[in-house]
């Protein structure tokens, strides 16, 4: 997900269980909770995967309001990273 104002890329959104595109569910993750490996060129997301099938996701057909502060703030929280701040940058 691009933030377009801004220019920047604030979540990954990964699928995760189900079968066939069913029963599946999405998870925006914050982009500064994914580390670059550069040896196999993937991103890795270092959640276990219990804790990857509790997280905050939502349906294909449903998306969040991604503008909404408190579902930034539960998703950063629950990731344990922090939304970039734009002020701090524009200074």
């Amino acid at each position: 997900m691009l933030d377009v104002r801004n220019g920047r890329v604030s979540y990954a959104v990964l699928s995760f269980g189900g079968f066939l595109g069913m029963g599946e569910k999405l998870f925006a993750v914050p982009w500064n909770a994914l580390t670059l490996d550069t040896v196999n060129k993937r991103f890795v997301l270092n959640v276990e995967k219990e804790r990857l099938e509790n997280a905050p996701g939502f349906d294909k057909d449903n998306w969040p309001n991604m503008a909404d502060k408190s579902w930034a703030t539960e998703i950063h929280s629950f990731y344990g990273t922090k939304p970039f701040d734009y002020d701090t940058v524009r200074r």
